[in-house]
């Protein structure tokens, strides 16, 4: 179930919503006048977001890649991958 508070729950418990974002390490929902309006959450938990954003990424270029017989097979993959990883 979403956390979701209304914008004044930000501006009045600051400390609230940090210490709710990097213990549960999930996003609040802000709402202004009754509608989203953002998403707060720790850096830590962005960073993650992001990464596996970047590794969904790389794993559907890879199955179009296969699909369209661009790696012939797993090693030539893997060559490619390190070497975009560096």
């Amino acid at each position: 179930m979403p956390t979701i508070r209304p914008s004044a729950y930000l501006r009045n418990n600051y400390n609230a919503v940090s210490d709710f974002c990097h213990t549960k390490m999930e996003p609040m929902f802000i709402t202004k006048n009754g509608h989203g309006d953002l998403a707060v959450l720790s850096i830590e938990a962005y960073e993650k977001f992001c990464g596996r954003y970047e590794l969904y990424h790389m794993l559907d270029e890879a199955l179009a890649g296969e699909e369209c017989g661009a790696y012939s097979d797993f090693d030539d993959f893997m060559a490619e991958f390190r070497k975009e990883m560096l």
